[in-house]
Formats: structure tokens, sequence, C-alpha cells
């Protein structure tokens, strides 16, 4: 029989990933516009299953529903695959395929809890042990979800300033003749080069 405090071992996973990606990686890098737009609407697909799980009760349709949820979740977290290959290190890519990963493993131990919180029995259910916390912890995850939802949508939108436009000089060849003019039987004067500035594509 599975004990229940099995299915808590992801959501702390997710939990220590996902902080080290956020506090550690973004900060480092900074976000450009599309990631601080959609990383809260990642977090609204995880809340929606959550929600499902808290107050709809099991039914066929409901469980169906919370499928369909999970797995549009799951998708939808993929959306900044693109975007991470271009912005992102070695470390954080890592990283980001272990929070991928543990994404739909996560929603699956939502689902495993979710008959705890109406005390459904039979079916597979039964081959589940559960202990009585299980609706206080979802409560507390779905809450501290919440919270970070507020912090990834006020911070990096309202709070945070993008990286101004900054300007780095560059060597660019312009011809020699321009500049020297080259006489019979002197050697053929070096390459010249003059400054010229690049602009660096603005982050936001």
């Amino acid at each position: 029989m599975l004990n229940s405090y099995y299915f808590v071992i992801p959501f702390v996973l997710q939990v220590l990933w996902i902080a080290v990606d956020e506090f550690y990686c973004h900060h480092q890098r900074k976000l450009p516009r599309w990631e601080r737009i959609g990383h809260p609407l990642d977090t609204i697909t995880v809340l929606a299953c959550l929600f499902w799980v808290l107050y709809v009760p099991i039914t066929a349709t409901s469980v169906r529903v919370f499928i369909g949820l999970s797995i549009f979740s799951s998708l939808f977290v993929l959306k900044d695959d693109e975007v991470h290959f271009k912005e992102c290190g070695v470390f954080e890519r890592w990283l980001h395929t272990l929070v991928l990963t543990l994404h739909p493993v996560v929603l699956l131990c939502a689902g495993l809890l979710w008959p705890a919180l109406q005390g459904t029995t039979g079916h597979f259910y039964d081959l589940i042990q559960y202990h009585g916390f299980e609706h206080s912890f979802l409560v507390f995850e779905t809450a501290m979800i919440v919270l970070f939802l507020f912090y990834q949508t006020i911070y990096w939108n309202f709070i945070y300033q993008p990286v101004n436009r900054v300007t780095r000089p560059t060597l660019k060849p312009v011809p020699a003749s321009s500049v020297i003019q080259e006489q019979p039987g002197q050697a053929h004067p070096l390459p010249v080069f003059e400054l010229a500035y690049s602009e660096k594509e603005q982050m936001s």
C-alpha cells in the first residue's frame, strides 16, 4: 500500500528547484518581457488544477476535467523553451529540465491526494493510505503558490526595472585608401580601424 506522505516529496522538490531558479538564476540574468508575463501565466495553470482538487467533488466528469487541466498546464509551461535556450546558461537549462519533468508528477500527486479531501474510497484509492494531513497540506501549498503568483506579477512587471540600452565600442575596419594614399614604391599600408558603437539589444 502506498503512503500518502510519499506524494509530498515532489511538491518539496519543486519548491526547492523553483526557488533556486527564481531567486538565483532569474536575478542573475534578469527577465525579458515574454518571461515576465509568461511565468505568472504558468503559475495560474497550476493553481487551476489545485483549486479544482480543493473545491470540486470527485466524479467521473470532474476527474476528466482535472486530467485535461493537468495536461494543458504541463504543455503550457513548455512555451518558454525557445527563450530559455537563447537566454539561459547551462545550469539554468538543466534546472528547467528538472522542473519541467517534475511538473506533471506534482499534478499527478495532487490528483492522488484528492480522495483524502472527501473521504472517497474504492477502486485504486484503496491502494493508498491516507493520514488526515492531506487537506491542510494542499491548502497550504495552494496559498504559497498564490503568494508566489503575486510576487511574480508585482515584482517583475511593476517593480523590476528593465536593463537600459548600453553601447560598447567595437573596432570597425575602414578602407585604408580613404585614410592613407599609397605611394609608388611604398609597402601596402596596414589596415586601419575606427571605433564604432553597437547597441546591445534591450532585454525588455
